[in-house]
């Protein structure tokens, strides 16, 4: 009889340094919850992360893991898919790391709309670095680490995802851990780049957007205003996209959580490289073979002879 697969099965033995009450340990458990529950086999799961508190969080999973470089774990993500679309990729990434240096990266990953699941840890601070203003913090907030309130304007990380074509976009927060375990699942199930900018408080150094700041503030879109996200047709987009930027912008006293965009329309990048390579689901490059005993699978005789039509023979002088 096969092993249940349980939350618990995913954690590791290392031990969790984040201070503690921080927000990060509300999205691990949610990923624990929502990998069991879609019956993930380790082996077929990969996480990578980038720099930061969130850049820890392959550490604490027991799975495949890469812990990469600032700004750069979409990059290494997309790598991985693309030579193993089998596996189920998900990346954890701080509000700094994405939005700062590894913005190109996020905007390039959406237009390519692989089916990858970006979990990005938003808490307005660089929280490992003692707090300095992030790309998530308002123009004029002033976290206690700032000697002077921030005097550069927030970037919108929903309405960037939405322009730069993610075809599922959330938001949750890290204290609903069980509302966030869902939107993990979903974001899973889809397939095309996924993003979910969860709120999650940095206990040390934010001391603006506390839990107390987003209990009294945040609302499901889903329960509350009864919000379907989905485009499944060409003439959905526009209404479901103005719908999605609305809550994107929403800001104040309300802020909404949960599924904002979901497109349904658009092929994800796998699909795109199969008019290119048409055996390639068959035979991605992870699954090929690339030595015999120890000997390189392709020698030259082999490589002249697939080839041949390409090689233009030089006599020597």
């Amino acid at each position: 009889m096969a092993t249940e697969i349980k939350p618990e099965h995913f954690r590791s033995p290392i031990w969790n340094d984040w201070c503690p009450g921080c927000g990060d340990f509300g999205i691990l458990s949610a990923m624990y919850q929502a990998f069991a529950e879609l019956k993930l086999k380790p082996l077929d799961l990969v996480v990578v992360s980038g720099i930061g508190c969130s850049g820890k969080t392959p550490h604490y999973i027991n799975v495949g893991g890469v812990h990469t470089l600032h700004g750069r774990a979409l990059p290494f993500a997309q790598g991985i898919k693309i030579a193993n679309p089998n596996l189920t990729v998900v990346v954890n990434v701080g509000d700094g790391d994405l939005l700062g240096i590894g913005s190109a990266h996020f905007v390039a990953m959406g237009r390519r709309n692989i089916d990858i699941v970006v979990i990005m840890h938003n808490n307005t601070v660089y929280g490992l670095t003692k707090g300095q203003a992030s790309p998530t913090l308002r123009l004029g907030e002033q976290p206690k680490s700032l000697p002077k309130p921030n005097i550069q304007s927030a970037v919108n990380p929903i309405a960037l995802a939405l322009a730069s074509g993610y075809t599922f976009v959330a938001r949750g927060y890290a204290a609903r851990v069980p509302h966030l375990k869902e939107l993990i699942k979903q974001a899973i199930l889809h397939k095309g780049s996924a993003f979910i900018d969860v709120l999650q408080p940095c206990v040390t150094f934010d001391n603006i957007h506390t839990y107390d700041y987003y209990n009294k503030r945040v609302y499901d879109v889903q329960e509350e205003d009864k919000w379907d996200p989905v485009a499944d047709t060409p003439e959905k987009r526009w209404e479901k996209l103005k719908g999605a930027l609305q809550y994107a912008y929403a800001d104040g006293e309300r802020i909404p959580i949960g599924v904002f965009y979901v497109d349904k329309t658009v092929p994800p990048f796998e699909e795109r490289l199969l008019s290119r390579m048409p055996k390639y689901l068959e035979a991605p490059p992870a699954l090929q073979k690339i030595e015999e005993n120890g000997a390189p699978a392709i020698n030259q005789n082999v490589f002249k002879q697939l080839f041949k039509r390409n090689i233009i023979e030089i006599g020597k002088r």
